[in-house]
């Protein structure tokens, strides 16, 4: 039975992270941004964006710090290990930014804009809930893509 097998691995391995036949895009090892799904449900026909992605205290803290565009399907995903309320905030950010919260159910909980900030300190928005996931976006572009509360989120890791 391995021996019928083994010959397919390679090839579920590519299906799995997206591989040439799929219509998302090709999986890269050590890609920079990955896909991030949102919609009602599950499926590829929800809207897609791509996204960096921040998970240590290093990366959240700095955040999008810095930057000074953002394109319309572009963002950067914000994770836990543990449900958490920690604040965000817009220290040297000079993009007006919407952020979406997620729970451990993978729906979106609350959606909040942000405004850019230069004072010391600046303001900090903390969640009415708790979340594991959120994503900030230009300011916006979460609104023309049809996303709001309850919507499930879907992120794609690829190979790396």
């Amino acid at each position: 039975m391995r021996r019928r097998i083994l010959p397919f691995v390679p090839f579920l391995l590519l299906a799995a992270c997206g591989g040439v036949s799929d219509p998302i895009g090709p999986c890269e090892p050590g890609e920079a941004t990955y896909p991030l799904w949102f919609g009602p449900g599950r499926g590829r026909d929800r809207e897609r964006i791509e996204v960096q992605i921040a998970n240590d205290d290093a990366e959240r803290a700095r955040g999008l710090m810095g930057r000074t565009e953002l394109g319309a399907r572009e963002g950067m995903v914000f994770l836990h290990e543990e449900p958490t309320r920690t604040g965000f905030w817009m220290k040297g950010t000079s993009i007006p930014l919407t952020v979406a919260f997620w729970g451990t159910d993978g729906r979106i909980s609350e959606i909040v804009d942000l405004e850019p900030c230069d004072d010391d300190p600046c303001p900090v928005s903390t969640p009415t809930q708790e979340y594991i996931g959120a994503v900030e976006v230009a300011r916006g572009n979460l609104e023309r893509l049809g996303v709001e509360v309850g919507d499930r989120v879907d992120l794609g890791f690829g190979c790396a």
